[in-house]
């Protein structure tokens, strides 16, 4: 049986080294093998989410347990991590054993998340789990925005920060949740990421990897990025290998499954190389 490890481990040793590390979704049993088979293989650290697709789908319980039963058979240096939790989730996936949670309160009141954020991370933090948490919006990549109305606010992130005691702060800086083939996405503000790590001194995520230039996610590890959440990148590349099959006419489910696997374990490599969390498993110390 081989255990969650610790996650701050993983986002410490991010830190020091000056990596990231990816936070992925998966939706059903290939999806999840995929990414853990791509782990394996590029010897990475892996937060292995369940985020807001497969929730509604199968519940925070059941994904946990497919999840946990896959990982606990491979190889890989894993967390099972709650992505954009509601209160009542984040209690339950507490209960169930996961080792790492983001508590969504950005729809709320600044003063109300602040609150309801403080109290979830003394609860959190009495199990030894560390807090995710947002501050600042992020559209989807077809809306179109006042970017100012969506960035995270420098001096709102340092009071966050200080009076909830989160352990990660994700941040809105020109990402978008989501990709519009053909749509040119702006350039996120490196400069925006800069002056919030300075006001907050916690590690900083970016939610909408997969929009993400290379350049830019090059900057914003430099800047004080060490956790990315990508989904949209990898579930194109399932569809892709779904699709191909399926083209040479009737085919089996199993077979068109088997090559969408195959194709996103490669896209999950990519974008481990990218963050430069291959070959970092290693460092990362089970829990």
């Amino acid at each position: 049986m081989n255990p969650q490890s610790d996650p701050r481990s993983f986002i410490e040793n991010a830190r020091r080294g000056g990596y990231a590390v990816g936070a992925y979704n998966m939706h059903n049993e290939e999806t999840t093998e995929a990414l853990l088979w791509a782990a394996e293989q590029a010897d990475s650290p892996i937060f292995m989410q369940v985020g807001r697709a497969i929730i509604p789908h199968m519940g925070v319980a059941r994904a946990f347990e497919m999840t946990r039963r896959i990982a606990e058979r491979s190889n890989a240096k894993y967390v099972i991590h709650l992505d954009h939790g509601s209160w009542d989730e984040v209690l339950e996936a507490i209960r169930l054993g996961f080792t790492s949670v983001m508590y969504d309160g950005a729809h709320l009141p600044f003063e109300e998340n602040i609150e309801t954020t403080r109290k979830i991370v003394e609860i959190a933090h009495a199990f030894g789990i560390p807090v995710e948490a947002e501050l600042g919006k992020i559209p989807d990549a077809d809306e179109t925005v006042n970017w100012e109305d969506y960035y995270t606010d420098v001096e709102e992130a340092r009071r966050f920060v200080a009076e909830t005691g989160i352990d990660y702060l994700a941040i809105s800086v020109g990402i978008v949740h989501g990709v519009v083939p053909g749509l040119q996405q702006q350039p996120i503000s490196i400069q925006r990421i800069r002056e919030i790590k300075a006001a907050t001194g916690i590690p900083l995520v970016l939610h909408g990897a997969s929009g993400l230039t290379d350049r830019e996610v090059q900057e914003a590890k430099a800047a004080g990025v060490h956790k990315f959440n990508a989904d949209t990148d990898l579930r194109h590349a399932f569809r892709a290998g779904l699709e191909s099959v399926f083209a040479q006419g009737d085919r089996q489910l199993e077979e068109a499954m088997a090559e969408g696997r195959a194709r996103m374990v490669d896209a999950t490599i990519e974008k481990m190389r990218q963050y430069g969390c291959a070959g970092k498993a290693a460092p990362a110390r089970a829990a």
